[in-house]
């Protein structure tokens, strides 16, 4: 079973349009979205949730229809998005008592055992929190009540790089479950890079792509080369081109490139941008 199918989802603001998103995230799996600003992230998540109404299209969740009693399907859902949504008056173990009364399947214990390992001060209230303590507590309610699926919106926004590390192992832990999955975004493409098994890129509301990460990065590579060399290239292998003084960098694909060019490996982010600038 799928954890996540979205099937030409279309939602239309005033001067944007989340235009015609269809992802699909198979249980025991991490799915990252990637964009800019402003690039329809959020309103996918929201969509999901069915915090916002689509115009058209589908979103099942755990094969419910998102729609279909939703409480219920929230039981299954951890979610955390970039503001977390706790009363600024609570302690750690004041929101672990109103979690409790929350879900049903609230886990005392793993909320204790994540608050120690996240080493979050259980004595001060919420609003005094920095940032990065913020998302911790937000991370460590998701992950205390039997959660299936994961949705994260910049979870890992405000931490160290130390606490990220962390973090991502944790989410790595949690779909060693072949039942547990994730969706992540995150303006930190590193960590997308290091956690994800699929990744999509959104940009200006419309899906540019949806692949396996391992698929993306064996496919597309980078070379250096002259301007004439470049000419010599099949334009087919050509997916984008960055001169400069001393020559060019192009995005290739590796398979229609002739042996005799070095190919370099292209990180996620490298392949991101390169996309970003081919349709603008």
């Amino acid at each position: 079973m799928n954890a996540l199918e979205l099937k030409n989802v279309t939602k239309h603001f005033p001067g944007f349009t989340l235009d015609n998103i269809s992802l699909t995230l198979p249980s025991g799996c991490i799915l990252g979205l990637i964009g800019e600003n402003g690039a329809g992230k959020s309103t996918t998540i929201k969509l999901i949730l069915d915090i916002l109404h689509k115009d058209s299209g589908s979103i099942t969740i755990l094969g419910k229809d998102n729609t279909d009693n939703m409480r219920l399907t929230k039981e299954d859902i951890g979610v955390v998005f970039d503001e977390v949504g706790i009363p600024g008056c609570l302690t750690v173990p004041e929101v672990g008592k109103v979690m409790k009364l929350t879900f049903q399947n609230w886990d005392e214990g793993t909320y204790e055992d994540l608050i120690r390992k996240m080493s979050l001060p259980t004595d001060k209230r919420f609003q005094d929190f920095s940032r990065g303590m913020k998302m911790k507590l937000g991370i460590a309610v998701a992950l205390s009540h039997d959660s299936k699926l994961l949705l994260l919106d910049e979870a890992t926004s405000g931490l160290d790089p130390v606490a990220r590390d962390e973090v991502i192992e944790m989410f790595s832990e949690f779909t060693r479950n072949e039942n547990h999955s994730i969706l992540i975004s995150s303006h930190i493409v590193s960590d997308l890079e290091k956690l994800c098994d699929t990744i999509a890129f959104i940009h200006k509301g419309k899906l540019l792509l949806c692949e396996e990460k391992d698929q993306l990065l064996s496919e597309y590579g980078l070379i250096h080369c002259t301007k004439e060399q470049l000419k010599d290239l099949d334009p087919a292998a050509v997916k984008h081109v960055k001169e400069n003084p001393y020559g060019a960098e192009v995005m290739v694909l590796r398979d229609k490139i002739p042996a005799f060019f070095e190919v370099r490996p292209i990180s996620i982010e490298e392949l991101f941008v390169f996309m970003i600038k081919e349709v603008k």
